[in-house]
């Protein structure tokens, strides 16, 4: 990770009410260029609705949302690719049906000045991205659908950095993956670190998240109990976090800290 004095993402004071009920109470994250940061915490914690904040989904109700240094108005999905960000669902959003070019332009096709599908810049185009990301991915012609789930998620990474996302946010993206899988997806990760961009990791895999993040928030009814470097702290250490809000020694404490009497 090479971290520089500004972060790509700053969200301060982020608070978000359903029902009266606090599912983000003044919660505050950051994440530098090239870095990734991991969000923990139960089911109902909070760290996927802050996320949704993020990516256009939901509409905070306080807080403030900074991209490079600067305020970011963000309201809905396209707002958020405006900025840069991107989101990779735990459901991969492909389209099983068709090939790998085709998930990397649904939406946004190239056309010849004739008006067709320019399929031949659109394949030219996917073979460069996926050669950054996975050389070894040769499979272009086939529908996604015969794919393995780490090749499947190398096509989702790929066709959002296709469109210049400097921001990734990834929803357990080692769901349901085998082992060979999960590692190809860490080697994913670190290539785009290497780009210098930076990625916000959901999991519930606390290995995983030491092996992929520098950093880790975790979250506890709506709150940030506390965020510490990985190398700083113990996996035990983390799940105390998680299930006691107790801040260990290597940690710096936030809002939803465990208060000793």
């Amino acid at each position: 990770m090479t971290q520089q004095n500004t972060p790509l993402v700053e969200m301060k004071n982020i608070s978000i009410s359903f029902g009266g009920i606090h599912a983000v109470d003044d919660a505050s994250v950051d994440l530098f260029p090239g870095e990734v940061v991991a969000l923990l915490g139960h089911n109902g914690a909070g760290k996927s609705t802050l996320i949704k904040i993020l990516s256009g989904a939901y509409k905070r109700s306080a807080g403030d949302i900074l991209i490079n240094g600067e305020p970011a108005d963000i309201n809905n999905p396209r707002d958020a690719k405006h900025y840069g960000i991107e989101t990779i669902y735990q459901t991969l959003a492909v389209a099983d049906n068709v090939d790998a070019a085709a998930n990397l332009y649904l939406g946004r096709e190239l056309q010849t000045p004739w008006g067709t599908l320019d399929d031949v810049a659109m394949e030219a185009k996917a073979r460069e991205v996926m050669g950054r990301l996975n050389p070894n991915f040769q499979r272009f012609k086939e529908p996604v659908k015969a794919l393995s789930g780490g090749q499947r998620q190398s096509v989702a990474i790929a066709r959002a950095i296709l469109f210049d996302a400097r921001i990734l946010i990834m929803d357990e993206p080692t769901a349901a993956l085998g082992p060979q899988e999960t590692a190809q997806v860490g080697e994913l990760i670190l290539q785009l670190k290497k780009e210098g961009i930076g990625i916000f990791l959901i999991s519930h895999d606390i290995h995983d998240v030491f092996d992929l993040a520098d950093r880790v928030f975790v979250m506890k009814n709506g709150k940030v109990v506390g965020h510490a470097k990985t190398t700083d702290v113990t996996k035990d250490e983390v799940l105390g976090m998680i299930i006691m809000g107790k801040v260990p020694p290597g940690a710096v404490p936030g809002p939803g800290a465990m208060q000793v009497a």
